[in-house]
């Protein structure tokens, strides 16, 4: 497997014969271009514009935009509701947390979640392999809470997302990566332009960060 960031939530799964892509953005959004590229299936977390460009996808991609349980070309997808504040969505609205079984693997990605996991939702999330978690505070939890939601999951391989960079014009600013880094120590953090997974057993015994290279 091959999981590339495009950007801002959205991420490039290529398996061995499918290819997930995840909350697509419109450039207009976040000031940066949106990659070219095709999908077989597309996760949208919730219908906001930084996140739900699914015009931007090539391929005819079968487009999940909600909880419920799929199936497509035998990869597994679970959308599980949650909220983009903690107010059960009084601020933001609602959002899905996806669980996506595909070659063996468990990835998560959390969209725009904007609070700590309820129980239930940490269990239907369990046994994780590869987290996609939001950093940057503002719009969704912050580093703090990141690092406890990563406790409540405990993934082998985090990426972290959603946080400000140089080019990011969302509106209001976000925290930088760093401060997650420095939150979650700095001893198992790797930068990587891609993130390649040969097998389950290749994964790491204790959770290690992996900050990826924005795919251009």
């Amino acid at each position: 497997m091959e999981i590339k960031f495009l950007g801002h939530s959205s991420f490039e799964i290529k398996g061995r014969e499918v290819t997930v892509v995840t909350d697509p953005f419109d450039p207009k959004k976040t000031g940066f271009p949106f990659p070219k590229v095709e999908a077989d299936i597309l996760t949208v977390s919730h219908d906001h514009d930084d996140h739900n460009y699914v015009e931007g996808v090539g391929g005819e991609p079968f487009v999940i935009s909600g909880p419920g349980e799929y199936e497509v070309q035998g990869v597994r997808v679970f959308g599980i509701p949650a909220f983009h504040d903690q107010k059960k969505g009084a601020e933001r609205g609602k959002i899905a947390l996806y669980l996506i079984e595909m070659d063996g693997l468990s990835l998560v990605h959390l969209g725009d979640l904007g609070h700590k996991l309820e129980h239930d939702q940490a269990e239907e999330l369990n046994s994780v392999d590869v987290l996609m978690i939001p950093v940057g505070g503002t719009y969704t939890i912050n580093a703090e809470t990141a690092a406890e939601v990563i406790a409540q999951l405990e993934p082998s391989i985090v990426i972290p997302m959603h946080y400000q960079t140089k080019d990011l014009e969302l509106g209001e600013k976000l925290d930088g990566v760093e401060k997650f880094l420095e939150q979650m120590g700095e001893e198992n953090v790797r930068h990587e332009k891609k993130l390649k997974i040969a097998s389950e057993t290749s994964l790491p015994d204790d959770t290690e960060v992996v900050v990826l290279e924005r795919t251009k």
